[in-house]
């Protein structure tokens, strides 16, 4: 499986013919981002929640490309309301199948609101209060990859981790608006998964963080970091992972 990093929370992952794009964040719109929403061809589509900085290209990729697209249910309707035709609309705790990939829902401690004004994308006032936000556990290329979303640290983390048995967890760590890459070591000793990959980062001031510290503080607790950085992409199949252009 290859995985391409976007920066921020904008992860793409490949195997096969299937091609998932998760929380479509890119260029001009991403500042750390190399690609635009015109450079990615994904199959599927899966969102953690609505916040502008995870779904800001969703409509236009969507509508391009014909991806099937994964949100949660309120979500999921507020994005057909926006033209967006393939539309899968689990609530927590549910799992869509594909061919080769399934997309399960499982819960994230965060707000969660559809874009407003261009001034405050974030304002439920001018935007859309929906329901919960989500992390994603998702299985393909016979991997298991937990998608912590944006989120706090949690105790039920290590539930889900003993439920699903996490290969390779990515977990926000830029703080301010999720947990802080010291939450994000504990949290992945909660979790159980051998390699880490940290997200949510580095994007704007209000979230820069040490990654190299993050990668040191990780090794020191017998996980291994995978660290990519934007635009560039790693190699993932059996116990390690290998980074590459």
């Amino acid at each position: 499986m290859e995985i391409r990093y976007h920066g921020h929370s904008c992860v793409e992952f490949h195997d096969g013919e299937t091609r998932l794009l998760v929380d479509p964040f890119l260029a001009p719109n991403n500042p750390c981002a190399k690609a635009t929403a015109t450079d990615v061809e994904p199959t599927h589509i899966a969102l953690t929640h609505g916040h502008a900085d995870h779904l800001a290209d969703v409509v236009e990729v969507a509508g391009r490309t014909g991806a099937q697209v994964v949100a949660i249910v309120e979500l999921a309707n507020w994005l057909e309301e926006q033209g967006v035709e393939n539309v899968s609309d689990p609530n927590l705790g549910g799992t869509v199948r594909f061919d080769s990939l399934s997309i399960k829902l499982v819960p994230a401690w965060h707000t969660n609101t559809a874009p407003g004004s261009g001034g405050r994308p974030f304002s439920a006032g001018s935007g859309t209060a929906l329901g919960s936000a989500a992390g994603l556990i998702i299985r393909m290329g016979g991997i298991t990859i937990y998608d912590a979303g944006d989120t706090c640290l949690f105790g039920d983390m290590e539930l889900i981790g003993r439920r699903h048995g996490v290969d390779l967890a990515l977990l926000p760590v830029g703080g301010h608006y999720t947990m802080d890459r010291e939450d994000a070591v504990y949290a992945a000793g909660l979790i159980g998964a051998k390699r880490v990959m940290p997200i949510h980062y580095n994007t704007f001031p209000a979230i820069e963080t040490d990654i190299e510290a993050f990668g040191e503080e990780l090794v020191s607790e017998g996980f291994e970091p995978v660290i990519i950085e934007p635009g560039e992409a790693a190699s993932l199949q059996g116990p390690s992972a290998t980074t590459d252009r």
